[in-house]
């Protein structure tokens, strides 16, 4: 498999003259690493970290680009890798120390789901950042059936059931509805599955005790999988009709004519978590204050990206436009980047929140939100049978690792770098967020009781029921 490599020799090379000149002076060394707070003990300096081309690989780019890395003592490479599959297999080697991952994604992986192996993560991302989009021809078709504003432009969000009359439309006709996610435990996945069941279609079940993995089982619309980069032209040459994506591939559709979004994320479920930082629990048993020192450059990363109502987010588009990390047009980046989202070419609104990277503890790894990934799981049938609430408790607390962020927040307001009030209070936080009452269909979701959630939900398996 053919893996694209990042070029990054400045700060490699001036990581490396550092590491020469520690190891050289070394009182000067040990001076150094007071002076930038950098622990003395980190077990691993040279890493590989694994990211997939999209805007929410930021905090990566920024905490190599503005040394934060370095400041902990770490010599880091980021390299892109080819979908999320490689990024996975390639963190559970070891070809890779750490990655972005899909949050879906050390969930599905300690369950065994498709892969086995125990993956951690201490790190959530970001929030938001997704979109859903459809072809110019759907488009169309939708035009017809929707509300429309005084401008003539649609109200928005445009709601699942609007889709669902063109998806009739196409059934009549004899033709199946398809749509692109980006991988069976993607949020993607989950989000374009709850706003189709928001409206009354059926995205389909899995049946792994079958050896069923296509998830399409009763579906009113097909659901498959298409790396990220490739959504666009994949849409463009007919194989689907629209997709759910994160940036910069949703208002990439925009600008090359082919598509429109018809819905955010942020839509679907208010500040929604999305991308997390994954390791290997071996990785982090080994290498415990290397893991610690990179959530600290992680969190640095993420602060300066919503630092000051999002000032650096400009400067942010253009580092990660580069070719060796999104590699797609500045302007495309920097739509959703700065607070706007682009619906239809001209049609460009406020979505200030459509990217978070910081605010509302949006890195800290909550169980709650692990627990509802896990809910998505189960009601699709990718967890064949019922769980007690305890396994789902159990599971969050296997895999969402706060602790290990709480000590290296703990170290960044001790070296005068963040302030306490920049964190949840570690003394109190239970790690579940309150009920939330965000979600497109209106329905609670109460991440200490996962199955009187589950059950609540009106299209998807309840309770004890299996597919068939």
């Amino acid at each position: 498999m053919k893996h694209h490599t990042t070029s990054l020799p400045r700060a490699t090379f001036s990581g490396r003259l550092r590491g020469v000149v520690v190891s050289t002076l070394i009182a000067f060394g040990a001076f150094a690493a007071t002076a930038h707070g950098a622990p003395e003990d980190v077990e691993k300096p040279d890493l590989k970290f694994g990211f997939i081309k999209l805007t929410d690989m930021a905090p990566l780019a920024v905490a190599y680009e503005k040394h934060y890395f370095e400041d902990e003592g770490l010599y880091v490479t980021l390299e892109a890798q080819a979908n999320w599959k490689v990024l996975l297999d390639r963190v559970i080697s070891g070809e890779l120390d750490g990655a972005h991952m899909l949050a879906g994604q050390p969930l599905g992986a300690t369950i065994g789901y498709g892969t086995k192996a125990d993956i951690i993560t201490a790190f959530s991302m970001d929030l938001n950042g997704n979109g859903i989009t459809v072809s110019n021809e759907v488009m169309e078709k939708l035009k017809k059936k929707l509300p429309l504003q005084a401008d003539g432009k649609p109200v928005h969000p445009i709601k699942a059931e609007y889709l669902k009359a063109v998806v009739d439309d196409y059934k009549k006709e004899g033709k199946p509805f398809k749509m692109g996610m980006v991988f069976p435990v993607s949020t993607h996945n989950y989000e374009l599955r709850y706003y189709l069941a928001s409206g009354g279609l059926n995205p389909g079940y899995y049946a792994p005790k079958k050896g069923d993995t296509a998830g399409t089982i009763n579906a009113d619309v097909l659901l498959s999988v298409t790396p990220p980069p490739q959504m666009p032209a994949t849409m463009e040459a007919g194989t689907i009709y629209g997709y759910c994506v994160g940036e910069p591939w949703n208002q990439q559709a925009v600008f090359k004519g082919i598509g429109a979004p018809i819905i955010t994320d942020y839509e679907i479920e208010k500040n929604n978590p999305e991308k997390v930082f994954g390791v290997t629990k071996a990785w982090n048993d080994k290498y415990p204050n290397t893991h610690k020192a990179v959530i600290k450059a992680l969190i640095r990363a993420a602060y300066w990206l919503d630092e000051q109502n999002d000032k650096n987010r400009k400067e942010a588009a253009k580092m990660i436009s580069a070719s060796n990390y999104v590699g797609a047009d500045y302007k495309v980046i920097a739509n959703s980047m700065t607070g706007t989202f682009e619906y239809e070419k001209g049609d460009v609104r406020k979505v200030p929140d459509f990217n978070v990277f910081f605010r509302y503890n949006a890195t800290y790894p909550y169980y709650s939100d692990a627990i509802w990934y896990l809910t998505q799981m189960r009601r699709w049938g990718q967890i064949a049978d019922y769980k007690p609430d305890s396994w789902y408790m159990d599971i969050a607390k296997k895999v969402y690792r706060p602790d290990i962020y709480a000590a290296a927040a703990k170290e960044l307001i001790a070296e005068g770098k963040m302030k306490a009030s920049d964190f949840p209070d570690f003394a109190t936080e239970t790690g579940f967020k309150p009920v939330q009452n965000d979600f497109i269909d209106g329905i609670p979701y109460d991440g200490t009781k996962p199955n009187a959630y589950i059950d609540s939900l009106k299209i998807g398996l309840k309770g004890k029921d299996e597919v068939k």
